[in-house]
């Protein structure tokens, strides 16, 4: 546990969430708060704490009861992660903090864990395609400067990130697509996601 790290996790509303899983059998919005919801759990023991950055109502709720603050940030992925960021910093000016991404429903805490005690300095991990961006986290006391989009595990790099590649597939598997979903469950998902996309295994 990196109890000197604060997460920021946005979670867009969930009625525009996940467009591009296109499964007819899938429910679009209440996965997406599955994915959410099961990263969020998985991450909590591996930090300090986490504060997830979004305006939905139903995200709210299910947050609080897990013990989890949220606050509702502006539109865009990097304007919320700006924005988290800002209030964990405002709170601890010498912590690291971290954007994580919402939809890594296969999560193991032992898999974040490990790639936060490699970190040295500002750094990130990849995808597994090596071109997006799951976690991004900044120096003690130092700027987050996220760049998240396509191709944002370059312009990451670019900015002199270092690359996070260890043994943690699962920190590596976001869901966008039907596709990514079945290679996250090859690693097991987390509970709320295996109960509701089982429809689609049947």
């Amino acid at each position: 546990m990196r109890a000197d790290v604060d997460l920021v996790v946005p979670v867009k509303a969930l009625d525009r969430a996940k467009s591009r899983l296109v499964d007819a059998r899938l429910d679009r919005p209440a996965l997406a708060l599955a994915f959410a919801l099961d990263t969020i759990a998985a991450a909590l023991p591996a930090v300090r704490g986490v504060l997830a950055v979004t305006s939905d109502p139903a995200v709210v709720a299910e947050l609080r009861a897990l013990g989890v603050e949220s606050a509702a940030g502006p539109e865009g992925l990097n304007e919320s992660l700006r924005f988290g960021f800002g209030v964990l910093r405002s709170r601890d000016p010498a912590s690291v903090v971290g954007a994580l991404q919402a939809d890594l429903p296969a999560l193991r805490t032992a898999d974040l864990a490990a790639a936060l005690a490699a970190a040295r300095g500002r750094a990130f991990c990849p995808d597994r395609q090596g071109t997006g961006t799951t976690l991004l986290l900044s120096t003690p006391g130092g700027e987050l400067d996220p760049a998240f989009g396509v191709g944002s595990a370059a312009a990451h790099a670019a900015s002199g990130a270092m690359p996070l590649l260890g043994p943690w597939p699962s920190l590596r598997h976001d869901v966008d697509t039907a596709e990514d979903l079945r290679l996250a469950a090859e690693l097991g998902l987390g509970p709320r996601t295996a109960a509701t996309a089982a429809p689609v295994g049947r």
